[in-house]
């Protein structure tokens, strides 16, 4: 289905390149990113063998959806988004967090939470919770950000006393990570949708921090259906939800939760377009338009030549 697996450009003025587990990343002059979102997917830090036919394009428009309808909270890093799976920015200089906000108790929290835990990431939670309630209020829950293997839960105390980044760093992306919460909280309930939990990630240029990476797509957030929460908590139901955590449960109930001696479950056809069509229906519904299919034809070429005449542009 012409999904992109891989790229593999030379761009004019590139100095350097970088495979992550879904974006293939561009250097160019020592100045500019231009990061190509793949259809690849990753789950559990394991990058599974099948490409997700226009998941990449999902990801890439709702995060420059998001990211031109929070500009005015903090600025990003976007310049440009030539192509539906390139996106072209400033390089910035990474925090070595991410900020994790919760307003749910869902996920990875909901696991630890199970376990007896009733502390993450330093934040105190109260006894009687069960998946999926709302929390009293809003938490944030960093994790480090690895360059190879899993990010690790860390607490903000851990964060300041390592000097991993510095306290007046740290209470602006404490600030800003509330603010683009709140605001993409109001935007999914416009949509009838609940942002459960979601990511962000920060970087800095000349001294002032940005607002880097993808936002409020499912692969960084959790997504619960409004319609019909209240109800399904009072029952005990697993809630309807629009986010990545389908693919995990599914990999869960196969055996595979990413640890040493596992195999991914073969991805059928008819599992790879199941996933396709989640990600596009997350689309529909947070964005409140029509998902647009591109034209038939090379996609990788239709990504190069996009990609070459935006860059001709800086």
């Amino acid at each position: 289905m012409n999904a992109i697996k891989q790229t593999n450009f030379s761009l004019p003025n590139q100095t350097s390149f970088y495979k992550g587990k879904v974006r293939d990343v561009y250097t160019i002059n020592n100045q500019y990113l231009a990061m190509v979102v793949t259809d690849r997917i990753s789950a559990f830090d394991v990058v599974l063998p099948e490409p997700i036919p226009y998941k990449g394009q999902v990801l890439n428009q709702i995060a420059a959806n998001f990211l031109k309808a929070t500009q005015d909270i903090v600025p990003n890093w976007v310049i440009a988004v030539p192509d539906p799976n390139v996106t072209i920015g400033r390089i910035c200089e990474p925090f070595k967090v991410e900020m994790v906000i919760r307003g749910y108790l869902a996920g990875h929290a909901a696991r630890e939470y199970k376990l007896g835990k009733r502390t993450v990431c330093g934040v105190a939670l109260p006894d009687g919770l069960h998946e999926n309630d709302k929390l009293p209020q809003p938490i944030i829950t960093p994790t480090t950000k690895a360059a190879v293997g899993h990010d690790e839960d860390i607490s903000r105390e851990d964060i300041l006393s390592k000097g991993i980044v510095s306290e007046t760093d740290y209470l602006q992306l404490e600030a800003y990570t509330r603010a683009l919460y709140q605001r993409g909280t109001e935007m999914a309930a416009a949509q009838g949708l609940i942002l459960v939990d979601t990511k962000y990630e920060f970087g800095k240029v000349d001294g002032k921090v940005y607002l880097i990476d993808e936002i409020h797509t499912p692969d960084s957030s959790r997504y619960f259906y409004k319609d019909g929460y209240e109800e399904r908590q009072q029952k005990g139901e697993a809630q309807k939800q629009l986010s990545k955590e389908f693919v995990r449960q599914w990999l869960i109930e196969n055996g595979f939760q990413g640890k040493d001696g596992q195999t991914v479950p073969v991805m059928t056809p008819e599992k790879v377009n199941s996933i396709s069509e989640r990600y596009i229906e997350l689309y529909e519904q947070i964005i409140g338009q029509k998902f647009v299919k591109p034209a038939d034809g090379d996609v990788l070429q239709r990504v190069e030549q996009n990609m070459v005449a935006a860059l001709a542009k800086l």
